[in-house]
């Protein structure tokens, strides 16, 4: 996912400075802003702001504090850059929990390497699954914020298996846990194929995952992940169940009870502009559309397309299941 930088600078010599410095390193992409426009970049939750204290005129505290007490920025990373050299000055400012204050003349190496620190710093502090390294709910939540209030139209895949718990209740959590990376690298994969360059890839926890994709027209995506799982997933089952095509599991009476191999569902629901207005809103379609899909035997994906007014869900469920059997 590219990270987005901004500079909040009322001139353009230190985006210029920056882009150049960076110049073989497509992730990072620098945007300039001026103070006036702070509630835009605030908005699209940056994964660094940058100001250069000498490049305006507004009051440099004032300005950390307003990005410090937006809820969505609050652990948004800053760094001031200034040709003020008075250690009062540098302590208020660092007090204002900025994490970095760089003294003019700039020394590009340290400037590089300072960002690029801080931004790693973040992203592994943002990772709330160390058995996948993606991104948890504060993430997640966040990214669908900033694509609703910027008023984007995309594509948010809601993603678990199927019958997992009887799986972890045979092969146990370690056996699970194997799952569970397999189905992260897939949707790694099949998203990250993608030529948009801010999708993005969550992981709820468990199995639960979500994908984000700025465009619409997902079903694609959606068919090579399932076809990928598919192929790969009976590598973890031992070649008794895979003849039998179902798990035997006793339960809390030690009655054997028969369960389906591991599938994959996906959920998925187009947000057109204007037809939600918040999250939570997503969330309740989310919740319908990815219980039709679980509904459904096998590995499937079901796609939401409803409009403004629709009562029922418009679904297109795949015809790829001729494809695996």
């Amino acid at each position: 996912m590219a990270q987005e930088i901004y500079i909040i600078d009322n001139d353009n010599e230190l985006k210029s400075k920056l882009v150049d410095i960076f110049k073989k390193e497509k992730e990072y992409k620098f945007k300039k802003a001026k103070t006036t426009e702070i509630e835009n970049v605030l908005k699209n939750i940056p994964a660094l702001i940058i100001i250069n204290e000498d490049g305006i005129q507004e009051d440099i505290i004032k300005l950390c504090n307003q990005i410090r007490e937006n809820e969505d920025n609050s652990i948004t990373p800053i760094i001031v850059i200034s040709s003020n050299k008075e250690k009062e000055h540098r302590v208020e400012i660092l007090k204002a929990c900025v994490e970095h204050y760089i003294k003019v003349p700039i020394d590009e190496e340290y400037l590089y390497y300072t960002i690029k620190n801080v931004i790693r710093l973040l992203d592994t502090n943002r990772r709330v699954s160390p058995l996948t390294g993606l991104p948890g709910n504060v993430q997640i939540q966040a990214e669908m914020k900033k694509r609703l209030l910027n008023k984007e139209e995309f594509a948010i895949l809601y993603i678990d298996l199927d019958n997992f718990k009887a799986y972890n209740d045979i092969y146990g959590f370690f056996n699970g846990d194997e799952i569970i990376k397999f189905t992260s690298r897939c949707i790694l994969k099949h998203v990250h194929d993608m030529e948009a360059e801010d999708s993005f890839v969550g992981h709820i926890g468990g199995d639960d995952f979500v994908a984000i994709i700025s465009n619409t027209e997902c079903e694609h995506i959606c068919q090579d992940i399932v076809l990928e799982f598919e192929s790969g997933v009976k590598k973890y089952f031992n070649e008794e169940d895979i003849e039998k095509g179902y798990l035997e599991v006793p339960n809390r009476k030690c009655i054997l009870e028969q369960f389906p191999l591991t599938t994959i569902s996906i959920g998925v629901v187009i947000v057109d502009k204007g037809r939600f207005h918040n999250v939570l809103e997503i969330g309740e379609v989310a919740a319908q559309v990815k219980h039709l899909a679980k509904v459904t035997p096998g590995s499937t994906y079901i796609i939401d397309r409803r409009k403004n007014g629709d009562e029922v869900p418009s679904c297109a469920i795949p015809k790829r299941n001729k494809k695996i059997n």
